[in-house]
């Protein structure tokens, strides 16, 4: 299946998993937020994507993807335990909010590179990740992400404390 490993496959099919969960409860509900059965799913699928892209060695040894998965591990880590705090720190609910936004956004940055180096099969749109086209559209998606993280930190920044921790509940 397009050159996929069998652990490529069921990373591919976790971290979309991850994917429409996060994209699902940022339009649904202006965030990621753990929350919620969704919000929970998003940061499951999302910890095993790294563990699992982390087995998958099909451009050599340890490279560049190995240590986003790493990042990214981090960060959920310390967006889901600014999330216990949200109840007593206006802070930890900017950095839970924000921390699984870049987490959504990292996931992109692999996801398209892989897709359209890889679609349509015998003719994929970019030639790899130091395609021009292709890095113009990182661009576009690094633009999306800033203006969404300004819309959430303005929609926090709005927000009176006491509702923190249930503006997921709207």
């Amino acid at each position: 299946m397009l050159g996929l490993s069998t652990l490529g496959a069921v990373h591919t099919a976790i971290a979309l998993v991850a994917v429409i969960s996060g994209f699902a409860m940022s339009l649904r509900f202006g965030r990621i937020g753990s929350d919620l059965a969704l919000g929970k799913a998003y940061i499951a699928c999302t910890a095993l994507a790294c563990v699992t892209s982390l087995g998958i060695f099909m451009h050599g040894g340890f490279n560049v993807a190995h240590s986003l998965a790493l990042v990214t591990l981090v960060v959920l880590g310390v967006a889901v335990a600014a999330g216990r705090h949200r109840d007593t720190s206006r802070a930890a609910t900017y950095v839970e909010t924000l921390g699984f936004s870049t987490t959504l956004f990292f996931h992109m940055i692999p996801a398209l590179n892989e897709t359209f180096t890889r679609i349509p099969a015998g003719a994929p749109l970019f030639t790899g990740p130091d395609d021009p086209a292709l890095q113009r559209l990182f661009g576009f998606v690094f633009v999306a992400y800033l203006l969404g993280v300004a819309l959430q930190v303005r929609h926090i920044w709005k927000t009176p404390a006491p509702m923190h921790r249930t503006w997921l509940a709207r």
